[in-house]
């Protein structure tokens, strides 16, 4: 992925490029993502340095809830620490086998609504660096994980960027369409098997499926985007959500909304 290229016009009218650096301290980074975390990265802030025990034996820089209701690890690197990968998926393992105390902490710091609605079907990482080396980015292509790669540069002024340069989807659920019931060979009619881990996963209607088709194809035509449906809309995401659908089958109507619905429906 090539690099962001920042410029600034002189008083001449000139276009001066901006050279980024990194931060002097790995905290500053930290404090000021965790500041704007929901307009950085879609993700609602829950905890920071938060312990994990005796087995992981380390301290989470961040944990969040995103626009999904997705858990959330973030770890920041003010360099190239190519460590921060292992660290991160240390982590998530924490994280997965401790759902009742992340589910405490997002009662306390978000409210009852959202710890109830956590979807625990595939937590995230966010790991946040000045770089990633070439090994880094192939490693989370390999792992089974949801993981985003980002690598942050400061500016004069104030400015911060965040590029992602390396997004691992995991194990993602598929999108189920709508389908009738077929006689079986006695000539009984049966409804369709649905998996049990797919069951909560959105439908697509029937008569709605070739409208959502085109649409898909649309928003996945340039290979950058992820599917990730939920309990209630599909979301097309790549570091925060560009768009969700959400499918009314009553009416029927499709209705698209950027980046996600204000509540599901």
């Amino acid at each position: 992925m090539a690099d962001l290229l920042l410029f600034r016009l002189d008083s001449n009218g000139q276009d001066v490029e901006l050279r980024g650096s990194t931060v002097a301290l790995e905290v500053e980074l930290q404090r000021r993502v965790e500041a704007g975390m929901e307009a950085m990265l879609g993700i609602r802030f829950v905890a920071s340095e938060y312990p994990t025990g005796p087995l992981h034996r380390g301290r989470i820089d961040s944990l969040g809830l995103d626009e999904n209701n997705t858990p959330v690890v973030i770890e920041y690197k003010k360099g190239s620490d190519h460590g921060v990968v292992s660290q991160a998926i240390s982590y998530l393992h924490w994280l997965k086998s401790s759902p009742h105390e992340f589910e405490a902490l997002v009662k306390e710091r978000l409210g009852s609504e959202a710890a109830e609605g956590i979807d625990w079907g595939a937590p995230r990482v966010v790991c946040i660096a000045a770089d990633f080396s070439h090994h880094d980015r192939i490693a989370v292509r390999e792992l089974d994980r949801r993981i985003d790669l980002v690598r942050y540069r400061v500016f004069e002024g104030g400015l911060l960027s965040l590029l992602l340069v390396e997004s691992a989807p995991g194990s993602s659920p598929s999108v189920r369409t709508r389908r009738q019931a077929r006689p079986n060979e006695a000539g009984v009619a049966t409804e369709p098997v649905v998996p049990e881990s797919a069951k909560t996963i959105v439908d697509v209607p029937d008569c709605l499926r070739a409208l959502y088709d085109e649409l898909d194809e649309e928003f996945t035509a340039l290979g950058e985007v992820e599917v990730r449906p939920t309990q209630h809309y599909i979301a097309y995401r790549r570091l925060v959500n560009v768009a969700s659908v959400l499918f009314r089958p009553s009416q029927p109507a499709m209705l698209l909304y950027s980046p996600a619905p204000s509540a599901p429906k």
